[in-house]
């Protein structure tokens, strides 16, 4: 495939899969962030990575937000919520952390490309985008011209994206005052 006819591919494969997403499952994992004292992010590889902007993101809504594993995160407990991002479901490090969600008594939600996972039946709150998952071993979804997992961490991405947008207009936040909460030690 030429270029051209790549990036229309990849944009259709993108566009398919978000167009799937629940918008109820969007409204509640909103309700769940808004109704947290802190919000603990994780995730691990590239959807860990989409997962620490989201992070990000939600700092400059001026929220409580904290990456799991970065040495400043506290402990979780009661009133706050870990928000996993795994198309999986599975892996093991990520499995872990639900076991201390349960013990601690915080709310657990997930962003997941396998509603058939232990992590997306432990949680609460489940937002499924349906994109391939290549370590399922099924066809779970969408399949796509990007390799591997890629579908799904584009629109974990563009998700987390549409749920800052959401978040902004319910809090009432303007882009200067995001901007005001964006690092100046650069």
């Amino acid at each position: 495939m030429e270029t051209p006819d790549l990036i229309q591919a990849i944009i259709a494969d993108i566009g398919r899969t978000l167009e799937q997403v629940d918008s109820a499952q969007v409204d509640e994992i909103c309700a769940a962030i808004l109704a947290a004292d802190r919000v603990f992010i994780a995730g691990k590889g590239r959807s860990g990575l989409q997962m620490r902007a989201f992070a990000m993101r939600l700092m400059h809504l001026g929220m409580t937000a904290h990456v799991v594993d970065d040495v400043t995160t506290p402990a979780i407990g009661v009133g706050d919520l870990l928000l996993i991002g795994s198309s999986s479901g599975r892996t093991s490090s990520l499995l872990r952390y639900v076991d201390t969600v349960r013990e601690t008594g915080a709310a657990l939600a997930v962003f997941t490309g396998n509603l058939d996972s232990p992590i997306a039946a432990a949680a609460r709150t489940v937002t499924y985008i349906p994109a391939s998952n290549f370590k399922a071993g099924q066809n779970t979804g969408i399949d796509s011209v990007l390799v591997m997992g890629s579908l799904f961490e584009h629109c974990l991405g563009l998700l987390c994206d549409l749920i800052i947008i959401r978040l902004k207009a319910a809090r009432g936040i303007d882009e200067a005052a995001m901007n005001a909460f964006h690092a100046n030690l650069e």
